[in-house]
């Protein structure tokens, strides 16, 4: 089953429309990005210090705190300010496995006032499980998040 991304980025502006608590609609929207694609194991925002991706609100196995910059699927798809899908993430070269269980990744820039500001990350346990439809549609979600940024 194809997932609807226009009704996921609707609902997310939907659930945090009038909230004014970051931590809580970057929570919120992780959860609901979490129960709504099928086949992943991680969803979640990793936001940017300095020249570090901290480890923000996610759902999901515990995660790596930190990752520097240009690391990893999450600091290459920053540094780049590119989203990156990786079909296999025992090819990627530098792959952090934060969890053993995940096989593919999608990791979507997130900006404010134009500039990087963190990233979204979704993992899966299946190899290919993303593709270029999910980058698309995720990027509707990276929209409505940088909106209340």
């Amino acid at each position: 089953m194809k997932t609807d991304y226009e009704a996921l980025a609707a609902n997310a502006a939907a659930l945090t429309d009038g909230v004014r608590h970051l931590i809580a609609n970057l929570a919120n929207i992780s959860a609901l990005i979490y129960e709504t694609l099928e086949d992943i194991n991680w969803a979640g925002f990793y936001l940017l210090e300095d020249d570090t991706l901290v480890l923000g609100p996610f759902q999901g196995k515990p995660a790596c705190v930190e990752i520097a910059w240009g690391r990893g699927v999450c600091g290459t798809a920053a540094c780049r300010d590119k989203p990156v899908v990786v079909k296999d993430v025992h090819e990627f070269a530098g792959h952090i496995a934060c969890d053993s269980a995940s096989r593919s990744e999608i990791v979507i820039p997130l900006h404010k006032h134009g500039r990087v500001w963190g990233v979204l990350d979704i993992d899966s346990p299946l190899v290919g499980r993303f593709d270029t439809e999910d980058c698309e549609g995720l990027m509707l979600t990276a929209q409505a998040v940088e909106r209340i940024l």
